[in-house]
């Protein structure tokens, strides 16, 4: 996800072009390195503005775009958008499945919370509760969704039979993306190098654990919960029951924006210049990486990859079986 709401201060506070801090280099892994072009969409969907942030469904595929001040809804069974949600402000700050709905965290002034109907494409409520960031995410689990208020570190717990919330937990401050695992709330701090667990049933911190440096986005697979970590482009995979670090992966995406997800056995990772990285879950390896323009966001559902174009305004769908090793051929025993 860029990190876009940065340039309005940096313009506001007359910073100089020497002062303006450099993106830093992403070497990836060059050993497992091959070219963008070699991956093979099935579908390209040109849909304009900035595609971003997704979210899976059993029939669609939905999919913010900021620019356009719009959610696009997909049905993979046609490869066709067959809906768009239109807001007031722009969608940002992720999308979650949960209770019949869309959910959808607003950028505005002030910041909200879209409740969108899944069966009629229609929002239904605007919740006066929005992203402490715009790089934020949002989380749907247990009995409630989840979403981070303020960079004070406030997690608000919201009561989707009312609308409400109903209960507002203190974390780590600088604390923004929130994701639901194995019964606990998972939240990445960024500013403090931690991820902290919530119990999803009592709200009650279970833990904090430290990680790599400026975790941002998370995942869930294979016992572990995962950050990306924008410091250094690392990803940490934290084992869910023992609740510590077991695994430290080198991916060579460092710096922000990003996405990370989880299917087919494998961790995905997708950044501007490196779109698409996979790390095998069961040996924490990175098996290949595909270097080129592209990428932002990035989710596995109805047997495909889904990766967002952010720049240039555009969805592909990647089957599932381009993106995995061929199986290694055989012959009798003579």
């Amino acid at each position: 996800m860029p990190l876009k709401k940065l340039l309005p201060l940096i313009l506001a506070c007359g910073l100089s072009s020497a002062q303006t801090p450099e993106k830093p280099p992403r070497p990836g892994v060059k050993n497992v390195q091959v070219p963008f072009s070699k991956l093979h969409p099935s579908h390209t969907f040109d849909l304009g503005g900035h595609p971003d942030w997704m979210a899976i469904t059993p029939s669609a595929v939905w999919v913010a775009n900021d620019q356009l001040k719009v959610v696009h809804r997909i049905e993979p069974r046609s490869n066709r958008e067959v809906a768009r949600i239109t807001f007031t402000a722009e969608p940002c700050s992720g999308l979650t499945i949960g209770f019949g709905s869309l959910w959808v965290p607003l950028c505005g002034e002030p910041a909200s919370l879209a409740r969108v109907d899944l069966r009629t494409n229609t929002i239904t409520a605007i919740l006066p509760v929005g992203p402490a960031d715009s790089e934020g995410g949002i989380a749907a689990g247990g009995d409630s969704v989840w979403i981070v208020t303020d960079k004070n570190g406030t997690l608000a717990r919201i009561d989707p039979a009312t609308n409400s919330v109903r209960q507002r937990i203190p974390i780590a401050p600088g604390s923004y993306n929130p994701l639901f695992s194995s019964g606990t709330i998972w939240i990445s701090g960024t500013d403090s190098n931690v991820l902290t667990a919530v119990d999803a049933s009592t709200g009650a911190i279970l833990a904090s654990i430290p990680v790599g440096p400026k975790p941002r986005f998370l995942t869930s697979g294979a016992g572990s919960v995962w950050t990306l970590n924008q410091g250094d482009g690392t990803v940490s995979r934290v084992d869910t029951k023992k609740r510590k670090v077991i695994a430290t992966i080198t991916v060579g995406i460092p710096g922000s924006g990003g996405e990370i997800c989880f299917g087919l056995g494998s961790v995905w990772t997708t950044v501007f210049d490196i779109p698409l990285t996979r790390i095998d879950a069961k040996s924490s390896n990175v098996l290949r990486q595909w270097a080129g323009t592209g990428g932002d966001s990035v989710r596995f559902g109805h047997g495909s990859i889904w990766l967002t174009d952010y720049k240039r305004g555009k969805l592909w769908r990647v089957p599932a079986q381009s993106v995995m090793p061929r199986p290694a051929s055989t012959s009798a025993k003579r």
